[in-house]
C-alpha cells in the first residue's frame, strides 16, 4: 500500500484542464480503528503544466488560493484517505507549504477542480464579477412582486409567471439557478447571455431544439419529452435526464462528453452523440444489460449504478472499460462472483465501492482485490446480502409502487413489508404438518396479508391496478408454496379456499 507522507508533492493529469496539476500532503491523521486507513490533508497547488514537473519545479510551487462567486481567498485543503491513487506521481518531498488547522474532509484526491473553476470565473467580464460580489444580503429588491435579498441565487416559475419582461431578472445580480416547467425560447436566450447561471432545471417541452452551448452551466437537468436536439456547453459536468428520451435525441458537445457525467433514470437511454462520455450514472435501476452500455460508451472513466434494487446482466462486460477509474454500485444484483472483472482487467481503477451486494460477490471481490487495496485502491464493500434478503427485497413485487402518484413512500414500504411477512409465513409450513395445523397457519397468513392492505386503503390509494397486483402476488406465493411441498402441496394449501377468504376479508 502506497501511503502518503507529510511533505509529499504529487502530480496527476487533469481531464478538465488537459494539463498536469499538483498537490501536497500537509498532515496525517491516524486511522480511527485498527483496520482503518490513515487520513492525509491534501492541499491543491497553484501549478499546471503540459508535462510532469520535476523536483526543481516542486520547490517553487505555492498553494492555490481561489476566489469565485461567494468564496473569498480560500485554500483547497482537506482530509482524504492516505492511500495515494495509482495515477498520482510522486515528485518531491518539501516542508508543508501551510500549517493551518484542517477541519474539512473531501470526497477524494480531486486535484485540478478548484483551478478549473477559478479559470472559468476569470473568463467572465470583470465588471459583471464585481457586481456579483458587491451584492448584499442586507439589501432587498422586488422582482415580479416577489421580494428577494439582493444576493438571492434561485428562482422558479412563480417568479417567471409574474414578470412582464425578463430584464427584471437583472435586479438579481447573483442569479445562478433557474427551475421551470414553462420554459420559452426567450428564457433560453436570456440564460445564454448571463454567465452566472450555472444550474438549470428545464422541465418544459416548449423548446424542441435546446442550445445551451454559449452558457456557463455546470448542471443541466432536463425533462426530454419532445426534445429532438441538445447542444451542451464545454463547462457542463452534469447532464441529468429525468425520463427516457426519444431514441432520436441528439446531444452535441465540443468534447463529445469527455468531461461530462450523464445521469439517467432506470436504464441507459438510446441517444445520439456523447461518444466519448467520461461518466455515467444510472439511478432507479430494476434491470440493466451492461453489454450495450459498454459498447455505447467505451471510454467511461466513472460508472455508478444504483438499483431499486435491480439486476445487472453481462457484468463481465465492464472488463472492456480499460479507462475505468471509479465503479460504484448500490443495491445491484443478478451477477455472480465469477463475472466480476479481475484487477488486471481494470488497470486504472482507483475507487471501487459496492453497497448492498450479494454475499458471495462481496466475499470474492474483497479477496481478489485485497492486494489492489494494499497498493492504494479505495475499496469499500458493505452490506453483503444473503439469499433470504434477495428473495424478500430484490423480487419485491410492490417495488414499483414507490413513486406512483396516489401512493406515498410510506405506503410502498408497508406493501413491501406485507409481502415480506407473507413469505416468512410460508417458510413455517412444511409437508410434515397435520392438515388442520397447516390450514390454520395459512388462514392466519392470508388474513394478516389482507388486513395489512385494508389498513393502507383507508386513504383510497388502492385502485384497479393495485387491487389486481395484490391478488396476483397472493396467487404466485400460494402456487410456489404448493410446488415446494411436493405431493402434499395440493392437500395442505387448498388455494381456492384461501382465495375465497381473501375476497371475504378485503375492503378494497
Amino acid at each position: 500500500m502506497v501511503l502518503a507522507n507529510v511533505g509529499d508533492i504529487y502530480s496527476v493529469f487533469s481531464m478538465e484542464l488537459q494539463q498536469y496539476v499538483a498537490c501536497q500532503v500537509t498532515q496525517l491523521k491516524p486511522a480511527s480503528s485498527p483496520r482503518g486507513t490513515p487520513l492525509a490533508a491534501v492541499l491543491e497547488l497553484d501549478w499546471s503544466g503540459d508535462a510532469l514537473p520535476d523536483a526543481a519545479a516542486a520547490s517553487r510551487m505555492r498553494p492555490l488560493r481561489y476566489s469565485y462567486f461567494f468564496i473569498r481567498d480560500r485554500l483547497d485543503h482537506g482530509f482524504v484517505t492516505a492511500n495515494v491513487p495509482p495515477d498520482h506521481v510522486f515528485i518531491a518531498n518539501v516542508p508543508p507549504l501551510v500549517e493551518e488547522e484542517v477541519n474539512t474532509y473531501k470526497f477524494g484526491w480531486d486535484v485540478g477542480a478548484s483551478m478549473a473553476r477559478q479559470r472559468n470565473w476569470e473568463k467572465i467580464d470583470p465588471e459583471r464579477r464585481a457586481q456579483f460580489q458587491a451584492a448584499s444580503s442586507d439589501k432587498q429588491v422586488t422582482v415580479g412582486g416577489h421580494v428577494f435579498k439582493q444576493d438571492a441565487t434561485r428562482i422558479n416559475d412563480s417568479v417567471l409567471d409574474a414578470i412582464k419582461d425578463l430584464s427584471e431578472l437583472d435586479r438579481l445580480p447573483c442569479l445562478m439557478n433557474i427551475e421551470t416547467k414553462q420554459g420559452t425560447p426567450e428564457l433560453m436566450a436570456y440564460i445564454q447571455r448571463h454567465p452566472f447561471i450555472n444550474e438549470l432545471d428545464w422541465q418544459s417541452s416548449t423548446v424542441t431544439d435546446i442550445d445551451v452551448s454559449a452558457t456557463r452551466l455546470n448542471r443541466f437537468i432536463l425533462q426530454p419529452d419532445g426534445v429532438a436536439k441538445v447542444r451542451l456547453n464545454p463547462e457542463l459536468y452534469l447532464f441529468s435526464l429525468t425520463a427516457m428520451p426519444s431514441p432520436q435525441l441528439r446531444v452535441e458537445q465540443a468534447e463529445q462528453g469527455r468531461d461530462l457525467t450523464l445521469q439517467c433514470v432506470e436504464n441507459m437511454p438510446v441517444l445520439q452523440g456523447l461518444d466519448r462520455l467520461g461518466a455515467l450514472s444510472l439511478t432507479g435501476v430494476t434491470e440493466v444489460d451492461l453489454a450495450p452500455v459498454v459498447r455505447r460508451f467505451p471510454q467511461l472513466r466513472e460508472l455508478r449504478i444504483w438499483g431499486k434494487p435491480g439486476n445487472a446482466s453481462n457484468f463481465h462486460s465492464i472488463a472492456q472499460l480499460t479507462q475505468l477509474q471509479m465503479l460504484t454500485t448500490f443495491d445491484v444484483f443478478g451477477f455472480g462472483a465469477d463475472e466480476f472483472p479481475a484487477p488486471e482487467q481494470l488497470p486504472k481503477l482507483s475507487q471501487l465501492w459496492m453497497t448492498s451486494v450479494s454475499a458471495d460477490v462481496a466475499k470474492a471481490v474483497k479477496t481478489v482485490y485485497k492486494k489492489a487495496a494494499a497498493q492504494g485502491l479505495d475499496l469499500s464493500i458493505s452490506k453483503p446480502r444473503k439469499p433470504e434478503w434477495l428473495a424478500e427485497n430484490l423480487h419485491n413485487p410492490f417495488r414499483d409502487w414507490d413513486g406512483r402518484e396516489q401512493i406515498s413512500a410510506a405506503q410502498a414500504k408497508k406493501a413491501a413489508l406485507a409481502y415480506k411477512n407473507l413469505l416468512a409465513a410460508t417458510r413455517a409450513i412444511d409437508a410434515t404438518m397435520p392438515a388442520a395445523e397447516a390450514a390454520a397457519a395459512l388462514d392466519a397468513m392470508v388474513t394478516a396479508y389482507t388486513v395489512d392492505f385494508n389498513k393502507m386503503d383507508r386513504s383510497g390509494m388502492i385502485e384497479t391496478v393495485e387491487r389486481e397486483e395484490i391478488y396476483s402476488v397472493l396467487v404466485d406465493v400460494l402456487k410456489q408454496l404448493e410446488q415446494e411441498l411436493g405431493e402434499q402441496g395440493a392437500v395442505l394449501v387448498r388455494q381456492e379456499r384461501l382465495y375465497e377468504l381473501f375476497d371475504q376479508l378485503r375492503d378494497f
